[in-house]
C-alpha cells in the first residue's frame, strides 16, 4: 500500500519574523526551527532582536541543538532561493555596524521599505526606535523589566507542565500582561508611534516587532502588523502572494488577516526592498 505524499506548505511571499533571542533562556527555539523547516518564501525578513547579543553578554548564553537547527535552517532557506533581509534591534545592535551591508541573497538593513503584491508600502523597523516616546524610565520601569523576566520564567515551567499533559502551547505572560492597565497604555503609545512614523514617510503602514505583542489591523486606511515574538507568542506574519497579509501562530493557524486591497494596477515584482 503507497501512502499519499505530504502537500506543500503553501507558498509566501513574504514572511516576517523578529524577537527570536536566540542565546537567551527563554527562547522557544526548537518551535522557531520547526517554522523555519516548514517554510516557502520568497522573501524572509529577519526585523531585530533575531540572536540576543545584550543576553549572552550580560549572562550565561544558552546554545544547543535546537539553537543550531535555526541556524542551518535559515541556511537551506537561502540555498533554496529564499532572500533574507536583516533589520537588527536592540539586542542584537552591534549588527547595526553592518548595515548596507548586500551578501549573496542577504542583505542588512538598519530598516526597508517593502512593497507588497497589492502595492501597499510598508515600513519594516524593529521598534526600538520609538523607546523615547513610549518609556517613562524610573524605578517602575526597572521594577517591571524585573517582573516581566520572572514571568517568563513561570511561562516555560507551566508549558512544560502541560506538554507533559499533552496540551498545546498557552503564554502565561502575555494573559497577565492583557490585564495590566500599565501594559495596555504602553501598547498603545507604541502602536500610534508606529501609525505615526508610517504617515510621517508617506506609507501605507508599518511592520515591526520590539514589544511582544502580535497584532495586525488598519487603522483609518493605514495598517499595523507586529509579527510578535518567539519568546511568548510564537508567531509570524506572512503575505499571500495576492497580498494578503496574515499573523500566523507557530503552527500555522491564521490568528489575523488583512485581505488585499482591490488591484488597480499590475502587482509589483519583489525586487529588493529599497532602505527607508
Amino acid at each position: 500500500m503507497t501512502t499519499a505524499p505530504t502537500p506543500l506548505p503553501p507558498r509566501r511571499r513574504a514572511v516576517f519574523v523578529s524577537d527570536v533571542h536566540l542565546g537567551s533562556r527563554h527562547c522557544h527555539a526548537a518551535e522557531f526551527a520547526d517554522f523555519l523547516t516548514g517554510l516557502r518564501c520568497d522573501r524572509l525578513y529577519l526585523v531585530g532582536d533575531i540572536v540576543d547579543l545584550w543576553w549572552m553578554a550580560q549572562r550565561r548564553a544558552t546554545w544547543g541543538s535546537a539553537q543550531h537547527r535555526v541556524v542551518e535552517a535559515l541556511h537551506a532557506l537561502r540555498r533554496n532561493g529564499t532572500e533574507l533581509i536583516y533589520v537588527p534591534g536592540n539586542h542584537d545592535r552591534p549588527i547595526r555596524r553592518f548595515c548596507g551591508l548586500a551578501l549573496p541573497r542577504m542583505s542588512i538593513r538598519r530598516r526597508a521599505i517593502h512593497v507588497a503584491a497589492d502595492g501597499r508600502r510598508l515600513l519594516v523597523t524593529h521598534g526600538d526606535d520609538y523607546d523615547g516616546i513610549t518609556h517613562f524610565g524610573g524605578l517602575q520601569e526597572r521594577f517591571g523589566d524585573w517582573l516581566y523576566y520572572r514571568l517568563l520564567t513561570g511561562n516555560q515551567w507551566l508549558n512544560r507542565a502541560r506538554r507533559r499533559m499533552g496540551h498545546r502551547y498557552w503564554s502565561l505572560s502575555e494573559f497577565l500582561k492583557r490585564r495590566s492597565g500599565a501594559a495596555e497604555r504602553y501598547i498603545a503609545r507604541f502602536v500610534q508611534a508606529g501609525f505615526d512614523d508610517a504617515r510621517r514617510r508617506g506609507l501605507d503602514g508599518i511592520v515591526c516587532g520590539h514589544i511582544h505583542r502580535a497584532a495586525l489591523f488598519e487603522r483609518d486606511g493605514c495598517v499595523y502588523a507586529n509579527d510578535g515574538d518567539w519568546v511568548e507568542s510564537l508567531t509570524a506574519l506572512v503575505e499571500d502572494p495576492d497580498g494578503t497579509l496574515r499573523l500566523l501562530s507557530h503552527t500555522g493557524e491564521t490568528l489575523a488577516l488583512l485581505p488585499a486591497r482591490p488591484q488597480v494596477s499590475r502587482p509589483p515584482q519583489l525586487g529588493w526592498p529599497r532602505a527607508a
